[in-house]
């Protein structure tokens, strides 16, 4: 079973609880629809719009993961336009009685196509797709299928190289450091991305790792961070969803990388690029299949190549030699001339992994279980 994003331990709990209440937070039978909104049209004009419809795990204000789904269903709105009316719910724990309440509160109040955007709501979705076959469901990260429902994934390990690339060029230690969410393929595959990109550029770079296990929790990625300052490190990367990093970084004096949006106004001196997500791009695709009746159930993993991943807001500080360095490689890695998992790639215990000139498919990729040589010790059981 390939297990990647969002398989979380325990999913802003808290927060859900308050949220699913009423207490401040959009209610799951009660879903924002956005100020920009098109209002059904009056008997004889156009037809009705396409409702849409989006399930975040954490807060849109997140500064990341969930902040960058939504202004992917911004892009939606801003292309669209009165052909589409978007909703969305914020703070949906993975649970499945509070998962599916909300798929099912959905598509009941009208909305033709549903995004889940994580790991924990597919057996939800795939329950409550077989409820309503009329509509369509399209899951984050997952690996299942059904006759109405899709799964889809953004290469974030082009983004976390290409940070590895810029840490190894402009690190004066060598020491590098990546605060951790939960252990699982996804986050490992970034974790040894980094280490590629930075090792690729300085051989004897190397990279510690501190796991907070959650996905969002400002409180325990600032420890981490500091934990990883405090061993001599001066460049950090998360696999996290606040800016509590980069704040933290910017706070000590070293620096780091955005993650999934850019971080720059959390830490202007620290912040040296940004791994942006554009789910737009692939959330603008499914829209205009579904408004043209040419949508098609499958699996979609993008990245550089499809405009999906991107490192981008650079410091002013970032060499240009090293701004030409990344495009170069950002080239390499989308028209496949210069793909991040070529062998020979040994992991940290000296075993192969893969042979020499031995490419890496996805099927390897989605089962990355090992850190690479140059990360130190072991993966958390």
């Amino acid at each position: 079973m390939i297990v990647t994003r969002r398989k979380t331990l325990a999913a802003l709990a808290a927060t859900a609880v308050l949220a699913l209440a009423g207490c401040g937070k959009k209610e799951a039978d009660k879903p924002a629809e956005t100020a920009g909104a098109a209002s059904a049209p009056a008997a004889g004009q156009a037809a009705e719009p396409l409702k849409v419809a989006f399930v975040y795990i954490g807060p849109v204000g997140d500064a990341g993961w969930t902040y960058a789904h939504d202004n992917g269903r911004k892009a939606v709105e801003e292309k669209f336009g009165s052909k589409v009316k978007t909703t969305f719910v914020e703070n949906v724990p993975e649970s499945a009685a509070d998962a599916e309440r909300v798929f099912r509160d959905l598509a009941s109040q009208g909305n033709k196509l549903i995004f889940g955007t994580t790991f924990g709501y597919m057996e939800s979705m795939l329950k409550v797709a077989r409820e309503f076959p009329d509509v369509k469901f399209e899951h984050a990260t997952g690996f299942k299928t059904a006759d109405n429902m899709a799964q889809y994934d953004v290469r974030t390990y082009e983004g976390a190289y290409l940070a590895g690339v810029v840490a190894g060029k402009m690190s004066k230690t060598g020491k590098m450091g990546v605060v951790a969410s939960v252990p699982i393929p996804e986050v490992i595959r970034n974790i040894d991305s980094f280490t590629l990109g930075a090792r690729s550029v300085n051989p004897n770079a190397t990279v510690k790792v501190v796991w907070v296990n959650k996905w969002f929790d400002p409180g325990k990625e600032r420890e981490a961070a500091t934990t990883l300052i405090g061993q001599g490190v001066d460049m950090l990367m998360q696999n996290t969803d606040s800016a509590a990093v980069v704040q933290t970084a910017q706070e000590k004096g070293v620096h780091a990388f955005g993650w999934d949006s850019d971080m720059t106004k959390f830490g202007e001196k620290a912040h040296l690029a940004a791994s942006v997500i554009s789910w737009g791009v692939y959330y603008n695709k499914v829209v205009e299949d579904v408004l043209n009746n040419q949508w098609k159930n499958g699996t979609t993993w993008w990245g550089l190549k499809e405009g999906m991943i991107d490192l981008k807001s650079f410091n002013a500080v970032v060499p240009e030699d090293v701004k030409k360095l990344v495009e170069e490689r950002k080239k390499g890695i989308a028209d496949g001339s210069a793909p991040i998992w070529k062998g020979p790639i040994k992991d940290n215990t000296g075993t192969e992994q893969l042979a020499k000139d031995q490419v890496a498919d996805d099927k390897f990729l989605h089962g990355v279980k090992f850190y690479v040589e140059g990360v130190e010790g072991k993966i958390p059981g």
